[in-house]
C-alpha cells in the first residue's frame, strides 16, 4: 500500500514508522527542506522524535508534489499537522484523495471541527479522522496501542485498517466523526486542568473527579453537535481522556502541571517546543458550547486560567463551590 504522511513532527512521525513496518512504500514529507535533510542523514527525526531510528525503507521528502504523487489514486494520504494547518492541507490535496488527519481540536478562528473543513473544501473525498489514546513515542516504538479510524465513509476507514491495523497498532472503525473529533478536542482542555489538579497536589481524589465530570462535559458537547454517546465510552472519547490526564508524555498535562507551579503561559509554551493543542481548543470549546447552550464549568475555569484572569488554586475552588446537583 502506498501512503504519504504529510507533516514530520512527532506524530507525523511516528505514524509513517509504524505504517513502514508493515509497509515498502511509505513516505513522509516535511515542510523544512533542511529537516528532512537531516533526517535522511540521520535516520532520525532528532528535533521531534530523537529517541526513535527511522527505518531504511522510509522515504522523507520535502517535496509537497511529489508526496502527493506517491499516494496516487489508491493510496492514503495522512494529514499530520496541528490543527491550524488542516484546511491549508485540505485545500491542496486531490478533489477525491482518500484522507484521514491526526490533528486534534477546533479550529481557532471558525470554531469548526475536521470534518465540517473537510465537508466545505473536499466533499468529493474519501475522508475521516484517525484518534484515540496514543503517544507518539510508544506508536513508534511498537508498544501496543488502539486507535479509532471514523468517517461515514466505509471506504475510507477500510483503507485505515489497511494502513495500520497490524501486530502493534490495532485500529477500530466507526461511523461517528463527531464524537470521535469531540473527544480528541476536549480530552485535551480537560488533561489541563487535571495537571493543574495534580500541580496542587489534591490528591488522586480530586484527579478522579475532573476526569469523570470532564467526560461528562465532553458527552454533552458531542450531543449537541450530533454524535453518539457510546462514542465517549471509547477510545477516543474515556481511552483518550484517561490517557492525556494522566500521561507523563501528554504536553497538556504538562501545562496543567506548570501553571500550578506559576509559570507564564508564553514561558511554558516556549519550554514544550512542541504544540499543546489544548491552549487553543479550549476558549473555542467554550464559545461553540455557549453557542449550543451547553454547561461547560471545567472548560470555563481553563479558560479563565489560560487567560489569566483566575489563579490556578482559585479555579479549583471555584469548581468545589457549585451548587450541589444529579449526577446526570
Amino acid at each position: 500500500m502506498r501512503i504519504s504522511v504529510l507533516g514530520a513532527g512527532a506524530w507525523g512521525t511516528a505514524l509513517a514508522v509504524a505504517a513502514a513496518a508493515r509497509h515498502d512504500e511509505v513516505m513522509l514529507w516535511a515542510r523544512d527542506p533542511a529537516q528532512a535533510a537531516a533526517m535522511r542523514a540521520d535516520a532520525c527525526n532528532r528535533r521531534y522524535l530523537p529517541e526513535v531510528q527511522l527505518p531504511a525503507s522510509l522515504a522523507v521528502a520535502d517535496d509537497y508534489a511529489r508526496a502527493l504523487a506517491h499516494a496516487g489514486d489508491d493510496g492514503l494520504l495522512v494529514i499530520a499537522t496541528p490543527m491550524a494547518g488542516l484546511r491549508e492541507q485540505l485545500t491542496r490535496l486531490p478533489a477525491a484523495a482518500n484522507v484521514v488527519w491526526l490533528c486534534k481540536g477546533f479550529e481557532t478562528s471558525t470554531g469548526a471541527l475536521g470534518h465540517e473543513i473537510a465537508r466545505a473544501l473536499r466533499p468529493q473525498a474519501h475522508a475521516g479522522v484517525l484518534s484515540g489514546p496514543s503517544f507518539a513515542l510508544e506508536v513508534a516504538r511498537g508498544q501496543p496501542t488502539a486507535l479509532v479510524a471514523a468517517s461515514a465513509d466505509e471506504t475510507l476507514t477500510a483503507l485505515a485498517v489497511q494502513a495500520f491495523h497490524g501486530e502493534h497498532l490495532r485500529v477500530y472503525t466507526s461511523t461517528d466523526a463527531i464524537g470521535v473529533e469531540v473527544g480528541g478536542a476536549v480530552k485535551n482542555v480537560m488533561a489541563i486542568a487535571t495537571g493543574i489538579a495534580d500541580g496542587l497536589s489534591l490528591g488522586l481524589n480530586a484527579r478522579a473527579a475532573l476526569i469523570t465530570r470532564g467526560l461528562a462535559e465532553m458527552t454533552r458537547l458531542g450531543l449537541a453537535l450530533g454524535a453518539r454517546a457510546e462514542t465517549f465510552m471509547g477510545l477516543s472519547g474515556l481511552g483518550d481522556l484517561v490517557l492525556t490526564a494522566t500521561g507523563d508524555l501528554s504536553r497538556n498535562r504538562k501545562v496543567g502541571l506548570l501553571l500550578a507551579a506559576g509559570e507564564p503561559l508564553p514561558q511554558i509554551l516556549a519550554r514544550l517546543g512542541h504544540v499543546a493543542e489544548g491552549v487553543h481548543t479550549a476558549p473555542v470549546v467554550q464559545a461553540r458550547a455557549r453557542s449550543l447552550g451547553v454547561e461547560m464549568p471545567i472548560t470555563d475555569v481553563v479558560v479563565e486560567v489560560l487567560e489569566g484572569r483566575l489563579a490556578p488554586a482559585q479555579a479549583l475552588r471555584q469548581l468545589m463551590a457549585r451548587e450541589a446537583r444529579p449526577e446526570t
